[in-house]
């Protein structure tokens, strides 16, 4: 019998583009979220007096000081949400002392919230063609329209920022696959180690015919986007934890490990933090310290990378969260699904609008790095309730691959996807054997 030749794999060229999220040298003094919206105003409007000339060229912008009575003008700000059912702590501080509980919904939006815009110079409150529902405080953009008897902005018109410029993406003649996976929750009641390790076994190509091992053999990375391990509230509320108690908080992170050491000895793997991981929680957060994984971590093919995760990979641009940014929107506005709040971020040319208002984030001085300066290829967030893609195209023949990677300890699904033609496609596992 002929021995079968072994497969290599392909290889990408990998380039981590990572470090406009690292806090390092920052000294925090005390500092008020102030200069992250100063910084985002004046970086946005730049863009946006940019782009007025060919939206409305007749007509003159000004500020919010500077408004006249029923003189069409137009007026370039930050916006803030009013939201009647916004959580707030002088309302759990009320809790304690109140018979009543306080209702927590998913969603926390009402017919009674209106949008206001401010600047340097004052605020407005806004009415008129500008949809509440569909924005969220910390969106920047240019409004046209004239000053009320009221003393509020009759809105007629709204300029987003748009998608920003992209770079061309060059033409690939062979398959290469990228395999997103996210919501392990390792050490949880929903997660079946039996599960990953069919992942795993596929990935490493040690499942499936020939034709699978080909295509197996064809995945050049793996991105783990976030939530992959699953700690007990009970061990992370502040209590001094038993000696016994902290063996078991460890177990998850070791189970991973050993997990993620099959995959990395076959090929690079990128972790990236989530909201129930390790780590720092407040966006960005850093990356999972190397000391935790202990078997991974000497390979040279594993990288902890930060969340928000920017890297390009054979010229392909790609962007991605672990799903904290576009969660809290869904919080916050409304949307006909989460691809649309994906689009949305991209349009407002800004990762997290809702940081540092209702998402926590480091209180930067000098920059806003959740600022998207140029279009990637690929979007992806993790640890969304299903699989979601669509190909978004924009005005100046931008097209990014958008991308909600659901939480695999409770679908069984993972995401592939081709760097030659961008086109998307799942990996589902099921252990259910009665079928």
């Amino acid at each position: 019998m002929p021995v079968p030749m072994p497969m290599e794999r392909k290889q990408a060229a990998y380039s981590n583009l990572d470090e406009r999220y690292a806090i390092q040298g920052e000294k925090y003094q005390g500092q008020q979220y102030s200069h992250i919206y100063f910084t985002r105003l004046h970086h946005m409007r730049n863009l946006l007096h940019a782009l007025v000339p060919s939206w409305k060229p007749q007509l003159p912008v000004t500020t919010v000081l500077g408004l006249e009575e029923g003189k069409d003008c137009i007026i370039v700000g930050t916006l803030y949400k009013h939201m009647k059912l916004k959580p707030s702590i002088l309302d759990e501080y009320s809790k304690e002392r109140s018979a009543i509980p306080l209702v927590k919904p998913h969603n926390f939006m009402h017919p009674d919230d209106h949008l206001i815009l401010e600047d340097e110079s004052g605020r407005v409150t806004l009415a008129g063609a500008i949809p509440s529902p569909a924005f969220v405080t910390g969106v920047v953009v240019a409004l046209h329209g004239k000053e009320t008897s009221a003393g509020n902005f009759l809105v007629e018109d709204v300029l987003e920022a748009g998608l920003p410029p992209q770079t061309a993406l060059s033409s690939a003649d062979e398959d290469k696959y990228v395999v997103f996976v996210s919501g392990l929750s390792v050490g949880s009641g929903t997660f079946n180690p039996l599960q990953f390790q069919l992942l795993i076994d596929h990935i490493t190509g040690h499942l499936g015919d020939d034709n699978e091992q080909t295509i197996a053999s064809n995945i050049v990375r793996v991105v783990v986007a976030g939530n992959s391990v699953h700690i007990a509230p009970r061990f992370v509320n502040g209590q001094t934890v038993s000696s016994k108690d902290q063996s078991r908080i460890a177990e998850p992170i070791k189970e991973l490990d050993i997990m993620l050491t099959q995959l990395v000895a076959s090929l690079p793997v990128d972790i990236m933090p989530g909201c129930h991981d390790p780590a720092n929680f407040s966006l960005p957060q850093q990356p999972l310290h190397r000391c935790l994984f202990s078997g991974a971590s000497t390979y040279n093919t594993f990288s902890s990378c930060s969340n928000p995760h920017q890297f390009e990979l054979d010229s392909v641009q790609f962007l991605g969260t672990s799903g904290q940014n576009i969660d809290d929107l869904y919080k916050y506005s409304d949307a006909k699904d989460k691809l649309e709040f994906m689009e949305r971020t991209l349009r407002w040319r800004h990762l997290a609008p809702t940081a540092p208002n209702s998402l926590g984030c480091y209180p930067y001085t000098d920059k806003d790095p959740f600022l998207v300066e140029s279009c990637p290829h690929v979007y992806f967030v993790g640890n969304q309730d299903k699989f979601e893609t669509r190909l978004l195209e924009g005005p100046e023949k931008q097209k990014v691959r958008l991308i909600c990677i659901p939480k695999f300890s409770e679908s069984g699904v993972a995401v592939m996807l081709n760097l030659r033609n961008l086109e998307c496609s799942t990996l589902s596992f099921s252990t259910n054997f009665d079928a």
